[in-house]
């Protein structure tokens, strides 16, 4: 059972992007003035994003990327005290993530955009952590798609004696078209959340035959998850 973090599980999108636009004005010595859109994305696909939407130019084999995430974390983990402030957990989310730790030979982790650092701080702020296996979870640490997150996920749960999950029973929670996408490109079913922006035909255009409205029924999620893996 995989989840996206971001406007899936919590928001803190108001203390992040403070901290993106610290940290890519130290390594670049230009102001983040246009930003993107993280849904979907990397912190290492939405570095070059950046760097293109506000004209800055890098060296072929720069190692920029590096300075921008370790300043990235640095920027982010400054700002700790924020999250409880600034930030919010979607409806339901502990819930949903209790309910899901209940059932059966089911492994519990992550995809996110962002590093394994900065993801763990936010899931640790609000205590989401618990049900986690964020060992085996995929992170914006390294620079690689989320489809291909997805697919080093399985094999590090079936690594060291560990179980292996087919495509079949990975399942990815997100309320993101792009992750959606991703989903099905990296092999998990895709069930969406409408807690963002995104409407219901996006994510059902994307891919997506599961839409829940939220997660604030856990009976709903696991009906949902059940629902996916049994087809």
């Amino acid at each position: 059972m995989l989840w996206n973090i971001d406007l899936t599980l919590l928001d803190v999108g108001q203390v992040m992007r403070a901290a993106y636009a610290e940290a890519f004005e130290k390594v670049t010595g230009e102001p983040l003035v246009y930003l993107t859109s993280a849904a979907g994305r990397t912190d290492s696909e939405m570095f070059f994003e950046f760097c293109a939407r506000n004209y800055v130019e890098l060296e072929p084999d720069s190692e920029v990327l590096g300075d921008f995430l370790a300043a990235l974390e640095a920027s982010f983990g400054a700002r700790h005290e924020q999250l409880l402030a600034k930030g919010r957990v979607m409806p339901g989310a502990a819930a949903s993530l209790a309910a899901v730790a209940a059932l059966p030979d089911t492994l519990q982790t992550v995809v996110s955009g962002s590093t394994r650092t900065n993801a763990t701080a936010k899931l640790v702020a609000f205590g989401l952590d618990t049900h986690l296996n964020l060992a085996v979870g995929g992170f914006g640490s390294v620079n690689y798609p989320k489809s291909s997150l997805i697919q080093s996920i399985r094999l590090h749960a079936a690594g060291e004696g560990g179980r292996a999950f087919s495509e079949e029973e990975t399942v990815f929670v997100t309320g993101s078209a792009p992750d959606v996408r991703a989903a099905l490109i990296g092999g998990a079913i895709p069930i969406a959340v409408l807690n963002g922006s995104t409407t219901e035909g996006q994510l059902r255009e994307a891919g997506a035959q599961i839409v829940l409205p939220d997660l604030s029924d856990p009976r709903a999620v696991m009906s949902a998850v059940h629902q996916a893996t049994t087809r």
